[in-house]
């Protein structure tokens, strides 16, 4: 399933999934959130794992939003058993220990918005287009966009998209803290050979722990934070990258991480 669903290609360590169903506008269905979901299994397994980009198939959608054909029948029982299944997924994917960036190339609705919102940060190409339209079918966001989002933009503009459903494009998104960079849609794909590069030439460790004292440090006071952040900026200080790291600068010379 996964073969046929995510496609998968890599760079020293670097893997980029690509979500595959372009004739849906690679809608979220649950065969999508399953196949992704046995990727993570051998991605959370690997050691040698250094930045995950993720995508969707085609130029017209990222993701168009979950499956509506799929959902519309379902119980609030099927529904909750359905939102969590998602919801599980999503949460994988953002705890991954490496970055993970989103190349976001067309619609970006709903569930792809929310799963966009996983990834620690985002690129996208000058089409791309961004909502939470959910009430717009009588239902709110149900991949954390409520949650998600008001983390990311503020709550005021997160409860005018969410309550409103109003679509916005890239430059917007771009200005309200959405997405990180915005290009022309055909400069996507260097843009992730950029990414990749810069990624390859930094200490993998190091990236590892830079993620870790960001995402564990904002949910704790700033005090203890801080002294997280100490933790591991010691811990650096016992690996062989560290020392290769500084050794490569006084030497004038490019590290081999």
């Amino acid at each position: 399933m996964s073969d046929n669903l995510i496609e998968k290609s890599e760079d020293a360590g670097i893997v980029r999934l690509t979500l595959n169903r372009p004739k849906a506008l690679n809608a979220l269905n649950s065969d999508l959130i399953k196949a992704l979901d046995e990727t993570l299994d051998e991605l959370e397994a690997r050691r040698d794992l250094r930045a995950v980009l993720i995508t969707g198939a085609g130029e017209k959608s990222f993701v168009a939003g979950a499956d509506i054909s799929e959902m519309r029948d379902k119980t609030p029982e099927e529904a909750r058993i359905f939102a969590g299944q998602a919801l599980a997924t999503v949460k994988r994917l953002e705890r991954l220990p490496v970055p993970v960036v989103a190349l976001v190339n067309g619609f970006c609705l709903g569930g792809g918005c929310e799963l966009a919102l996983a990834c620690d940060w985002a690129v996208a190409s000058d089409n791309a287009v961004f909502g939470q339209p959910e009430v717009g079918l009588g239902v709110i966001p149900g991949f954390g966009g409520t949650q998600r989002l008001p983390r990311r933009v503020g709550p005021a503009m997160a409860l005018d998209l969410i309550t409103t459903g109003r679509k916005i494009d890239a430059n917007e998104a771009l200005r309200i803290g959405l997405v990180n960079r915005v290009v022309p849609q055909g400069e996507l794909e260097s843009v992730a050979e950029e990414i990749t590069k810069q990624l390859k030439g930094n200490g993998p460790q190091a990236v590892r722990a830079a993620k870790q004292a960001v995402h564990d440090g904002m949910d704790q006071d700033l005090d203890s934070a801080l002294a997280l952040e100490t933790s591991l900026f010691a811990l650096c200080f016992a690996s062989e990258e560290q020392s290769e790291g500084m050794g490569a600068f006084v030497e004038k010379r490019k590290p081999n991480f």
